[in-house]
């Protein structure tokens, strides 16, 4: 019985020595062992905070705002004491100069910035074209991902899209070159009664204002036309939809402004407002429906000129059933709102 007992532990002390052994051989393995796998995460992580802050004194460059340590420290979240080491770290790489407490890019960190952008907003423009990924999302996802992605791999997404030069939110992306156009347009905000010009750009940062600004459906190239302003609020038309906006968040669309253009009072019908036995025929998509859910209901054959019909309703009223070039599809009717109809009688 002793003997049977000492054989146990023989065996348990064996077991846990090649444990012991296993576990230190994968956390000194070259390359892809535990210490190795740290230190390329905690590496990953000081290139993204580089990275980030190398794209924040950029746009603050590009939209001529002065930048400093306690700019870059709230906008990356983190502490004074960080932000200094990180505008240190940037100094000693000469990719940035301080002067006076203003952060300024040098030429090679403006293009290291350059292409940093060049490749988040290829990737924004992929999700939206490419993926069924929320309009919300895109941004926060390409942040998340574009310190991964190698230039080559950027080239060859932008190559596949056919070259894009702008990404949805209407920002331009910057040539391989780093050629990007200047800022220009003006605030919703700023814009005076009367006046009427096309949306050029949606801010996309913080993401609570920009998904109001998606609830209302805008998006870039919509004509507005200001109605009404005061302290309170901006009302102006899009596309003939009237909308209504504080100045806080008006100022966070960009209008270029139109001279002598005729308004666009009429309001386009949706394809949701079609009761059963009607029908219409199909003017265009929303810009605003993009990706997946765009190419699926253009595989319906729901195209410009295209003739539809509904003809029947599900039993809980959504979705609702469409005839469209002989065949019958269901189509919900947060997806019908984005599709433009010319109504027949």
């Amino acid at each position: 019985m002793i003997l049977t007992i000492l054989q146990i532990h023989a065996v348990t002390t064996l077991f846990m020595g090649l444990i012991f052994i296993v576990a230190c051989i994968w956390l000194f393995w070259p390359q892809k062992g535990g210490l190795a796998l740290l230190t390329k995460f905690s590496s990953n992580n000081k290139r993204a905070l580089l990275e980030d802050a190398l794209k924040f004194i950029f746009d603050c460059e590009y939209n001529k705002n002065n930048c400093d340590v306690n700019g870059i420290a709230g906008r990356l979240n983190i502490a004074m004491d960080a932000a200094g080491q990180l505008i240190d770290r940037l100094t000693s790489l000469e990719l940035v100069v301080l002067n006076n407490q203003t952060v300024s890019l040098t030429n090679e960190g403006r293009s290291y910035a350059l292409r940093i952008v060049r490749t988040h907003r290829i990737l924004e423009r992929y999700m939206a074209d490419e993926t069924s990924i929320a309009p919300a999302d895109w941004h926060t996802e390409a942040c998340r991902i574009e310190h991964l992605v190698s230039e080559e791999e950027a080239e060859k997404i932008a190559e596949k899209m056919g070259n894009p030069v702008f990404d949805p939110h209407g920002d331009p992306i910057p040539t391989p070159e780093g050629f990007l156009p200047k800022a220009n347009g003006i605030n919703l905000s700023s814009m005076k009664k009367g006046e009427m010009g096309r949306i050029t750009h949606l801010e996309d940062e913080p993401k609570s204002i920009y998904e109001q600004l998606m609830v209302l459906g805008l998006y870039p190239g919509m004509q507005v036309y200001v109605s009404d302003v005061n302290d309170k609020k901006i009302t102006f038309s899009a596309d003939g939809e009237e909308c209504h906006l504080t100045p806080l968040f008006a100022g966070y669309i960009t209008i270029e402004k139109i001279e002598n253009e005729a308004i666009q009072s009429q309001k386009h019908e949706l394809l949701s407002s079609l009761k059963i036995g009607e029908y219409a025929e199909v003017i265009g998509i929303s810009p605003n429906c993009r990706g997946q859910q765009r190419r699926r209901l253009m595989d319906f054959g729901i195209i410009p000129g295209s003739s539809i019909t509904a003809v029947m309703r599900s039993a809980s009223g959504d979705p609702v059933g469409y005839r469209v070039m002989g065949t019958t599809i269901g189509i919900r009717k947060q997806h019908a709102e984005q599709v433009f109809i010319n109504r027949k009688n």
